[in-house]
């Protein structure tokens, strides 16, 4: 998966991501957070990657986006965990 910074700024960042899917991962957990704003994925045609936008107040979108991995991380290893049990 290939992942380029295009946009960064404190509150402001706009990332170019191949994957779709993980794209709207990222964007479901982000608008969990209270201090994003506007996070959001758009994808001006198919061929090319998406952008995922992520606008933020009181914290900068870089900690969101951090935050927000790791929150994805942690759920992911619990499922994981989940799955393994047997039944």
């Amino acid at each position: 998966m290939e992942i380029k910074i295009l946009k960064k700024e404190k509150n402001d960042l706009e990332l170019s991501v191949d994957n779709q899917t993980v794209a709207e991962i990222v964007r479901v957990y982000l608008n969990k957070d209270d201090s994003v704003k506007i996070g959001a994925w758009k994808k001006e045609h198919y061929s090319k990657p998406l952008i995922l936008k992520v606008k933020t107040e009181g914290k900068s979108a870089k900690k969101a986006l951090q935050d927000t991995i790791s929150k994805i991380q942690k759920d992911l290893d619990k499922y994981r965990e989940e799955f393994r049990k047997p039944k």
